[in-house]
């Protein structure tokens, strides 16, 4: 008879780990729910979820899932907490942000490196770390590399106002590599931009070609 995640009976859940827990935007993650599911799973393939090396895992699980989607619901602009006007006109460019996330459609993983490009408005800029920390909130959550990509550029739009913005990411994805056509080494990139950087052709090729050599 199957059993359903309420009636599951799972190795207790440590105190170390909350029952309702919360990410930073305040969205609330049950724990509770997520170690039931881990050990769903294990059973679901056939697995003693009792056995020494796996009592633990579901745990584990429910703490992982909570650390790899903690972006759910945040707004990536909100990172861009700071910034300042130092006069310059030329393009700002930060290469090689590396990021993980998880492809919504099978939840395993596609890794790979984001490079932004901006071109401030009246010399307006941001942190470098901040692009970094847009890249990662916009990761830690069930994505497609098309709208993250998307996403990216939005938030810089909005949180400094540049003339224009352009994302490229560049990532390898495990449901490609692990699964179905298995092909390790495959790449996906994907590209946006916005303001003068999509209307201007030159503009958008000099961004483009500082983004990929």
């Amino acid at each position: 008879m199957d059993v359903s995640l309420s009636e599951l009976k799972v190795p207790e859940l440590k105190s170390r780990t909350r029952s309702v827990t919360k990410t930073g935007s305040g969205a609330r993650v049950d724990q509770d729910k997520l170690h039931r599911a881990g050990a769903l799973i294990l059973e679901a393939i056939g697995e003693n979820v009792f056995r020494e090396g796996l009592r633990e895992t579901p745990a584990r699980f429910a703490r992982m899932f909570q650390e790899l989607c903690y972006g759910v619901g945040v707004d990536a602009a909100s990172e861009i907490t700071c910034t300042f006007k130092e006069g310059g006109e030329g393009l700002v460019v930060v290469r090689d942000i590396s990021f993980n996330s998880l492809c919504e459609h099978h939840l395993v993983p596609f890794i790979g490196t984001a490079h932004i490009a901006y071109l401030p408005r009246e010399g307006v800029v941001t942190g470098l770390s901040k692009l970094a920390r847009v890249v990662e909130l916009t990761a830690r959550r069930p994505q497609v590399q098309e709208r993250m990509t998307e996403e990216i550029a939005d938030a810089i739009v909005r949180g400094i106002d540049p003339l224009g913005v352009a994302v490229l990411l560049d990532a390898e994805h495990f449901c490609m590599s692990m699964r179905g056509i298995k092909k390790p080494g495959a790449r996906t990139l994907t590209t946006v931009f916005k303001g003068l950087l999509a209307e201007d052709k030159d503009q958008r090729r000099e961004a483009l070609s500082l983004l990929k050599d």
